[in-house]
């Protein structure tokens, strides 16, 4: 959890910290969810949060680890035949019938699109033979990525006693599962045709919300309305997710126009590079650049100190893409980002002159 500690101390800062157009503490989000956590989801700093590890009933949120997993393990274009005992599952449904041919890809839209508990069970049976099997492999994903208030024992949430997750696990999935381009593509379609059927995307905030791409509605009575969504504005993107909340569309809006006014996301070594000395080269110094961007979440007006480390001189060869140095940004005496420089060019060891005659006598006599 360092990363969601440090994150959040970063974000308590630039909160605190006064400056034209800052936003007052007390002018923060309060939404009607009983839990939630507002997430940047390159760097994972909390920018909000309302009972974050609290373990709840989280519907059909669940499907996004579902889908991960799937995604981690099926080919796409892996042709299903529809078993009759994946049919019929209790509550929403993509209405699959026994015997029907469908592919995992498909499966997975019937599922994140229209919800489907029936697309849910029949993914995790065709992945791992039985739900109970790709119960287990949901919880090793969980483990993987660091959720400590989580337990999964069904695809598609449907309340069980053991099933849970905390708002800020729902949100580490969510982040993992964003790394992976099908998982983007499906859940920001907004509708989808399979066979005969067209399935419709749940998540409002697609059409209503600037920005929204994703993620994912749920509802049970037990577990009441829960809503992950993710939404990118100004090359920044954000994870929302709400649990037991009766107003959760209006709530995501006010959060993301709250953090895109109070944050920005920027590359503060964008375009620059240095030169070091070099001994014995056929130049005498080496262009010197970012391995990447060092990207830093901050309040708009807040200075942005950063450190160069390079050594004075290097000595020929020298070889591009090598390791030099590294640039440390800090917001006040705290960290907020680091990355490695390296050399951006190759520069050979100089070839040797050849020597006078006068010290070639001079070799001869000694």
């Amino acid at each position: 959890m360092k990363i969601r500690t440090v994150a959040a101390a970063l974000a308590a800062a630039l909160l605190l910290t006064g400056g034209p157009g800052a936003l007052a503490a007390e002018e923060e989000p309060a939404p009607s969810c009983q839990a939630g956590v507002l997430m940047e989801a390159d760097s994972g700093a909390v920018l909000w949060e309302k009972q974050p590890d609290t373990p709840m009933l989280i519907a059909s949120t669940t499907k996004i680890m579902s889908a991960l997993v799937v995604l981690e393990r099926c080919e796409l274009d892996r042709e299903v035949v529809v078993d009759p005992a994946w049919t019929g599952i209790e509550g929403s449904s993509m209405y699959l019938a026994p015997g029907q041919r469908l592919t995992v890809e498909e499966l997975l839209y019937g599922m994140m699109l229209a919800s489907g508990n029936d697309a849910a069970v029949a993914l995790a049976c065709v992945t791992a033979g039985s739900v109970e099997a790709f119960a287990e492999l949901m919880n090793e994903k969980a483990q993987e990525l660091g959720c400590e208030n989580t337990h999964f024992t069904n695809p598609s949430g449907l309340d069980e006693e053991e099933h849970h997750a905390s708002a800020y696990d729902l949100a580490l999935i969510t982040r993992a599962a964003l790394q992976n381009g099908d998982f983007c593509r499906i859940v920001s379609t907004a509708s989808k045709t399979v066979g005969e059927n067209t399935y419709v995307n749940h998540n409002r905030l697609l059409r209503e919300c600037d920005g929204v791409f994703g993620v994912k509605t749920g509802y049970t009575m037990a577990a009441g309305r829960t809503l992950v969504t993710a939404c990118r504005r100004e090359g920044m993107t954000l994870i929302c997710v709400t649990l037991s909340d009766p107003d959760d569309w209006d709530d995501h809006r006010d959060m993301y126009d709250w953090a895109y006014d109070l944050y920005d996301r920027s590359d503060v070594l964008a375009g620059r590079t240095w030169s070091v000395p070099v001994i014995g080269g056929v130049y005498e110094s080496v262009r010197v650049a970012p391995a990447e961007g060092l990207f830093v979440l901050h309040r708009g007006a807040e200075p942005i100190r950063v450190e160069y480390r390079l050594p004075p001189f290097v000595y020929a060869d020298v070889t591009a893409g090598a390791v030099c140095g590294e640039a440390v940004a800090y917001l006040g005496d705290r960290e907020a980002g680091r990355t490695q420089l390296v050399f951006a060019q190759d520069v050979s060891r100089a070839a040797e002159e050849e020597p006078t005659l006068w010290e070639r006598v001079l070799e001869l006599l000694e």
